[in-house]
Formats: structure tokens, sequence, C-alpha cells
């Protein structure tokens, strides 16, 4: 951690983001199979971060420390515990257990002390163990906490969907114990949207007892709903989340993660549809290169994009008079002028 943060901060990174999930068994944090480490070997990366910043002489590097435990049902280990109340027990007590007698091990079983019984934690075949299934949330406000008592400047929780009030009542739990915890949200096309927020309208709607039997609850992506009062009320939500997460939930950073991805997929998705299509050459003239004109994309002049005009300088230095340039009256660019 420490050397790989040396290098980010070295090539310009003001900020590093460091997540909880172990290195070797990472999974994306809207993906199932996500196993977190104990509190006492992510405190570690905190230290190696901030040792690396203050290191290169950045006084105000930003860490922003990432919980994925909302998702996540297992812990690669489990941590030493040196007296009762301690960091280590509180995880402990996450850990899914049953009562046994010594009588009853296995050889080679892992058993505790717990509690003032002997336990056996539930170890999977891969040797992880489980944490029990109502403790996620706790599990997100002790991270939090924890990470800012450690020197996390801001806080990254992974939710399984975008919902202000979800949000809102992990990050008010924060508080009561960190009053100035601000959080990072993930807006990540991971998250089905227009989905989601339907989904909210409707049970918005079924508290409110309007009548929603003109929907159905199980098809609610239906393209048949485009348009209607569900779609608009559910587009407005999503127009409005971003402000509603940060003055509710405390949202101080939204980012959104591979954006670029989906939008280069569906522009030549459409291009190639209208190009071989019906449409032909129209399907870039208009569907592409009229609206970078009117949009001032510089790009609309690629070639001057990919450095033609930089080349012609350093051209003109080297060979003076001599020098072949790119530009010129024959210059198809002068077209865009």
């Amino acid at each position: 951690t420490y050397l790989l943060t040396k290098q980010m901060i070295e090539a310009g990174a003001c900020a590093i983001q460091v997540e909880n999930q172990v290195s070797d068994a990472k999974q994306c944090g809207h993906q199932a199979g996500k196993v977190t480490v104990p509190h006492e070997d992510y405190i570690a990366k905190l230290n190696a971060i901030r040792y690396a910043f203050l290191e290169l002489g950045v006084e105000d590097g930003v860490i922003v420390a990432r919980t994925d435990s909302e998702g996540a049902s297992l812990t690669q280990k489990i941590p030493v515990s040196e007296e009762p109340g301690d960091l280590a027990s509180k995880y402990i007590d996450f850990l899914e257990m049953e009562e046994i007698s010594i009588e009853d091990a296995n050889e080679n079983d892992s058993l505790l002390k717990h509690n003032g019984k002997l336990v056996r934690p539930v170890r999977m075949p891969n040797g992880l163990y489980s944490f029990r299934e109502d403790t996620n949330i706790d599990r997100v406000v002790l991270d939090c906490v924890t990470a800012l008592e450690n020197g996390a400047d801001l806080l990254w929780i992974e939710t399984p969907t975008p919902d202000v009030a979800h949000i809102k009542m992990m990050v008010d739990r924060i508080k009561e114990q960190q009053p100035k915890a601000k959080l990072v949200y993930n807006n990540s096309p991971s998250f089905n949207w227009t989905l989601n927020f339907r989904k909210q309208i409707i049970a918005k709607w079924e508290e409110e007892g309007k009548d929603i039997s003109k929907y159905n609850k199980d098809d609610l992506m239906s393209s048949d709903y485009d348009g209607t009062e569900l779609d608009q009320a559910a587009d407005e939500a999503a127009k409005n989340f971003q402000r509603d997460a940060s003055r509710e939930a405390g949202v101080f950073h939204h980012l959104i993660t591979l954006p670029t991805y989906h939008t280069t997929a569906l522009s030549v998705h459409e291009l190639a549809k209208g190009y071989f299509g019906d449409e032909g050459m129209l399907a870039y003239a208009a569907g592409v290169q009229r609206k970078e004109i009117r949009e001032g994309i510089s790009c609309v002049k690629h070639q001057a994009m990919a450095g033609s005009d930089l080349g012609d300088d350093h051209k003109e230095i080297f060979s003076g008079d001599n020098a072949l340039k790119a530009g010129g009256g024959k210059n198809t660019m002068n077209q865009f002028s």
C-alpha cells in the first residue's frame, strides 16, 4: 500500500481511496462474494497512505475510506482481541457462531471463548468466516467511525440501491459519533436508476394510499410506462438525487464511475445502426459532427486535437522555412473555422 501510494502521489494524485476488501479476492462493490478485512489491517493501510503523503511533503492529502461491509458477508480472518470491548472484540461480535462443547469439537476446529461460552465460528470450505446476516449496517457504522478516528478524511459507503433515506440512516448513525463526517457517494451505472426510482415512487404512492393498480410492480422497467406519471415522477427523483442526498444524507461529493464506457457503447451503437441502415452517412453528419459543431466540441477538429498544430510549431523550430507543415490552405480543418 505504501509503495503504490507513493507512486500515485508522485504521479500527481492528491487523494487516495482505499477499500476494506481483501486485495486478493477483490470484487466490484455492487457484486456478491465480497470479503472484508479486520479493522487493524485497514488502519494499517490508512497509516501507510498518510505516511506516504507526509513523506512526500503533501500535508493536505485526502484519504477516502471506503467500506463494502453492507454487501459483504465474509471476512478473511478473525482478529486478536486483547480485552473485552476492544476493536477486535467488536469485530468478532459480528461473526456467525455456534455454541459447542469441547467433546463435540472436530479435530483442528477453531474455537473461541465468547461471552463466557465456548463457540465455533462458522467457517466456509475456503477458510473464510461468515458474518451474521443482521450485522451489515452495524459493521458499516463501525467501519466509518473507526476510519475517521484513524486519519481518513472522507467516507465512501457502497450501497445496494440509490436510496436517500437509506444513506441518511447510516450517515446519521455515523454522525452520532463523528459529527463532521462527510460522505463520497458513487452514483454508479451498476444501479438500474430508472427501475430503482420507479420502485421508490410506487412505494411512496402506496404509502400515501394512491391507486397504483395500473402498474405491474414486477415489470416496472416496461417501456409501456415511459412517459407516464410514474416515469415523470421517477425521472424527477433521479434529477434531484444529488441535491437530496447532499441535503438529507450529508453527501459531500458525488462521483459517477464508468459513464464514458456506457456513452461510448451507446454512441457507437447509434452510429452503426444509422450508418448501416437507411440514414447512411447522415447518421454521422447529423448525429455526430453537426452536434459537435453546434456544441463547440473541440474534437470536431480531430487533427488539431491529435497534435498537428503543435507538430507544425516544432517543425518550424527544427527546419525553419523548409518545414513541411500540416496546416495551411489545403488542410480540411479550415472547413471548421
